[in-house]
């Protein structure tokens, strides 16, 4: 039954706490989340579907705690969202689309095997733009979420429905997904914590892909302990996904262990092309010269720099991106993948138009894009221009990580903006990836901590680290939050 005395805004580590005290138990603080998203998601609209056997599942996880039993889990029956392209066995996986809308996943990707070990409850699965292309949530087949900050406004995307759920307290936590800043940019948006790790440091195992050589598994949650916390669980070698790192360096690696360690001495460049150019909002920008004040009354140094490839940047993202997920998405064609259509009275490729016009807007845009690109005698204009540039981008960071730790630029240069402002201009939308596509392109670890509140509307800022340095990007997004946790107001729904 649920228990209107528990505090729904607490962490994934206050959960567990409170479980381990007796404060609550596993199922008072499932149902009353239910009740919750009862009470608040027909307006938000941050799932697509909840898992009906959620309060069943935390009864017996409260039945093992009681017996005293020592096969408890970390997460302690912490419930938890999935945005809907991950896979969960048994369980509708509609990437937001009308292709999928019946698909049930015949298998688990491996951070729901991992996550399930460890006693989590996924609550349900989290709307998103279709296939993860998209920057609002807008491009959702099943309608857009809205931003809990102020609901006339978008939440960010592509993980929109996620950061949405964490944000207004309908799950403790959630898994998304980041091509291009899809978890970070949401995460700023709502006002929660967003981690992209390195390249190859979580299986994508079982997350339907977009384009595979550049996107991550990520958690959304509410403190940079909370990301350390599930980034423990997630993490690792899977024999499933031979892009996962296996070097020495991360194998058994405690992410929560010395968060607490300070950023006194370390070096930040500020990424002079992220703040000063492209459109940045004024007020975006006072609030990273805030962030910059902050990390030097913690004894760090912060440097202005330039990488001059970043004005290039999103260009060729979705060059790339494009590319790719026109190769990924070519499987959906009605005869593998798809909906109850009849084949009869159509040609081959006729019936194959006419199944992929189930697709929406966005998705044919970059599919149509990406058949383009690489095709013969444009190649080299467009697909293998953007390889260079992209091998640019990775030199030119390289060099400037070998001279500083960190990277600090703000998540997104622009505050939330407004349901249907920028739906129908595709370039407007895709210059707002400028700040958070360089760690997608070459594979680095960063975080987006919830800095200020302008306006009523979050602002997050940016920390992206070298290769494999999560560790230390999580620990200087642990100071840099500390700054302000107790600063921020919270989220108030109506």
């Amino acid at each position: 039954m649920p228990n209107s005395k528990i505090d729904l805004s607490i962490s994934a580590l206050q959960y567990v706490e409170g479980i381990q005290s007796g404060s609550f138990t596993a199922e008072e603080f499932v149902s009353s989340t239910l009740e919750h998203i009862k009470k608040h998601d027909e307006k938000l609209h941050a799932y697509l579907d909840l898992n009906q056997t959620s309060t069943q599942q935390a009864r017996v996880i409260d039945k093992k705690i009681k017996s005293g039993s020592k096969d408890i889990g970390a997460c302690y029956g912490m419930p938890i969202s999935v945005k809907d392209n991950i896979c969960i066995r048994d369980t509708r996986t509609t990437c937001a689309s009308k292709i999928l809308d019946t698909y049930v996943a015949p298998y688990n990707a491996t951070v729901i095997t991992k996550l399930q070990k460890q006693d989590a409850i996924f609550l349900g699965k989290t709307n998103l733009d279709e296939f993860a292309m998209g920057l609002t949530t807008e491009f959702s087949a099943y309608g857009p979420s809205r931003n809990p900050w102020n609901t006339d406004y978008v939440p960010g995307g592509s993980s929109g429905g996620s950061a949405v759920a964490v944000a207004s307290h309908m799950c403790i936590a959630s898994l998304g997904s980041d091509t291009g800043g899809s978890v970070r940019n949401p995460a700023s948006f709502c006002g929660v914590v967003g981690f992209k790790p390195t390249y190859g440091l979580v299986s994508r195992y079982g997350l339907i892909s977009y384009a595979n050589s550049i996107e991550q598994i990520g958690p959304l949650t509410k403190t940079v302990q909370d990301t350390a916390f599930l980034l423990n669980i997630i993490s690792g070698v899977d024999t499933h996904d031979n892009t996962t790192a296996s070097t020495a360096s991360v194998t058994g690696t405690d992410y929560l262990d010395g968060i607490d360690a300070g950023i006194e001495g370390k070096t930040f460049a500020v990424i002079k092309e992220m703040i000063n150019d492209n459109g940045t909002d004024p007020r975006v920008a006072a609030s990273t010269k805030k962030a910059v004040s902050n990390l030097e009354k913690l004894g760090a140094q912060c440097t202005e720099v330039s990488l001059d490839a970043v004005d290039y940047s999103v260009a060729a993202y979705y060059t790339i991106t494009s590319t790719e997920a026109a190769s990924n998405l070519a499987r959906y064609d009605n005869i593998r993948y798809g909906f109850d259509f009849p084949v009869q009275e159509y040609e081959f490729n006729s019936y194959i138009s006419k199944a992929r016009s189930r697709f929406g807007p966005e998705v044919t845009r970059r599919m149509i894009l990406g058949g383009f690109v690489p095709s013969a005698g444009q190649a080299g204009k467009y697909f293998l221009k953007a390889l260079k540039v992209k091998n640019k981008l990775c030199k030119e960071l390289d060099a400037a990580l070998d001279s500083y730790d960190f990277m600090l630029a703000p998540t997104v240069p622009i505050l939330p903006f407004k349901l249907g402002e920028k739906i129908d201009d595709p370039v407007a939308l895709f210059l707002i990836d400028i700040n958070t596509v360089t760690a997608n392109l070459t594979g680095k670890p960063a975080i987006s901590v919830p800095f200020d509140n302008v306006d009523g509307l979050p602002v997050g800022m940016q920390i992206l680290g070298d290769t494999l340095q999560d560790k230390a990007v999580l620990q200087a997004g642990y100071s840099l939050q500390n700054t302000v946790r107790n600063d921020l107001p919270e989220v108030a729904l109506a």
